[in-house]
């Protein structure tokens, strides 16, 4: 057997403490010896509730079970993995060092079947290491984050050449980042979050429920919110009254507009509204109000649905997060046609060249509404339904690279529930940091551009 043994302060309170180690699926946030963590049984953690691991060990890919034998709260947890061939026996014990200190005293017990026993003596400075890893990890994630460090050069100079930065759009670049714990609670605020259903847009309602946030999804077809609702409070345990659904049609400027009188006659102050809700399509089409169809639902919709909201978002000095993507690295600003009429269609260059321009109206809104935060966002390369469906060539070739939806979502939590970004409003962010939002000769807006670009939007409007 092989004991692990470490003890850390935090500069939280134990139950902030309790909390997050309770939900044992987090340790994928904390733990670099975890690939993917999830908890497989519905509702809020209790004793019996399961969990899912998928360990990295030596370039392999391992599952374990875990399961929670005891929650003394807010003071002790106890949980037993088992894997093929190795066992687990974890206490976790929590201490107050006053009101907003917490020592935490991790314990964690290691068997080993069969002929892998025999070498625990080679192991054990091996599985010390790690788990003085995976405690720092843990340390990290529960430090609240206050400042936003910048693009190193390196970086800088991989967005340049735009290849070596397009690699970190894969899981790579997620895995990579320094810290990837969701700890800073939501208890008390309200999001609305379009595009909820399936995808990048359900992983974060999931996790900002987990967070203790109202979840008000929006999107399509009755049976698909009720579901996506079931699954996030499956997912965080929270209760029915804060997981609300709201049906619309998206691409219909009308639908978006009886849709934000619904949001602001049932929510008179709105914390987050995340604009996630989009679309590719691989044919030019139009909608019932005569738009082409990527720009209706990426730039038109989420441009006026966020006007609509601006008194409710305004009232709690909200935040506005537009999902944008990376192909728009890709493209430029192409005021004078718009509606994609002037050559052959594209579906990858219309909804990159939407997302551009929502860029851009995130920098207007930015300057225009101090009040709130604004800020854009690309998920990097992520598998979902929507690519799977849209690009399938794409997808079938870079399957093995992906992030899956929940690392795609990360950096949209983090921008709701964190307090590090918010001096930065109006940027574009990737993996928790600003990142530039053109990097190819001629894909820059201008200032005149943007400008334009608000008058053609008001006018469409």
């Amino acid at each position: 057997m092989i004991t692990l043994q470490e003890k850390i302060q935090i500069a939280r309170p134990i139950a902030d403490c309790f909390r997050y180690l309770a939900d044992f699926s987090t340790c994928e946030q904390w733990d670099p010896g975890v690939y993917r963590a999830e908890k497989v049984t519905p509702g809020a953690p209790a004793a019996g509730s399961e969990f899912d691991l998928i360990l990295n060990s030596a370039g392999r890919r391992v599952p374990m079970r875990y399961r929670l034998l005891k929650l003394e709260s807010p003071y002790r947890i106890e949980l037993r993995g088992e894997g093929e061939g190795f066992s687990a026996h974890d206490i976790i014990r929590l201490r107050p060092l006053g009101h907003d200190r917490t020592e935490v005293d991790y314990q964690a017990e290691l068997r080993f079947d069969g002929a892998i026993r025999h070498l625990e003596a080679v192991l054990n400075p091996l599985m010390v290491r790690m788990g003085r890893k995976a405690v720092s990890g843990l340390q990290r994630a529960l430090t609240h984050e206050t400042e936003v460090a910048p693009l190193r050069a390196a970086e800088r100079l991989a967005y340049r050449t735009l290849l070596p930065a397009a690699m970190r759009f894969t899981e790579r670049g997620y895995l990579a980042m320094p810290n990837r714990g969701l700890s800073d609670y939501l208890d008390g605020k309200r999001v609305v979050i379009t595009g909820a259903t399936a995808g990048l847009g359900l992983a974060a309602a999931c996790e900002l429920s987990r967070l203790g946030a109202e979840v008000i999804v929006v999107g399509r077809e009755s049976l698909r919110l009720a579901r996506a609702a079931r699954q996030v409070r499956d997912f965080s345990g929270a209760t029915a009254d804060k997981v609300r659904i709201v049906e619309a049609e998206l691409s219909s400027l009308e639908e978006v507009r009886r849709v934000g009188e619904v949001l602001n006659r049932s929510y008179p102050h709105i914390d987050i509204l995340i604009n996630n809700a989009g679309a590719l399509f691989a044919e030019h089409a139009t909608t019932v109000d005569g738009h082409e169809r990527a720009l209706a639902i990426n730039l038109l919709c989420p441009w006026l649905l966020t006007e609509q909201l601006l008194p409710a978002l305004s009232r709690s000095r909200g935040r506005v997060i537009n999902v944008a993507s990376g192909g728009m690295y890709l493209q430029s600003l192409k005021l004078d046609d718009m509606q994609y009429l002037s050559e052959a269609y594209d579906g990858s260059k219309a909804y990159a060249r939407a997302k551009r321009a929502l860029t851009a109206v995130t920098e207007h809104q930015a300057a225009q509404h101090p009040e709130i935060f604004f800020s854009s966002m690309h998920p990097g390369w992520a598998a979902t339904p929507g690519v799977a469906k849209s690009l399938p060539a794409f997808n079938q070739r870079m399957q093995r690279w992906l992030r899956d939806a929940r690392m795609g979502a990360d950096t949209m939590v983090w921008l709701a529930s964190s307090r590090a970004p918010l001096s930065a409003t109006g940027k574009f962010w990737f993996d928790r940091r600003p990142a530039p939002t053109a990097v190819l000769p001629g894909t820059e807006v201008s200032s005149q551009q943007r400008a334009d670009l608000i008058t053609w939007l008001e006018t469409i409007l």
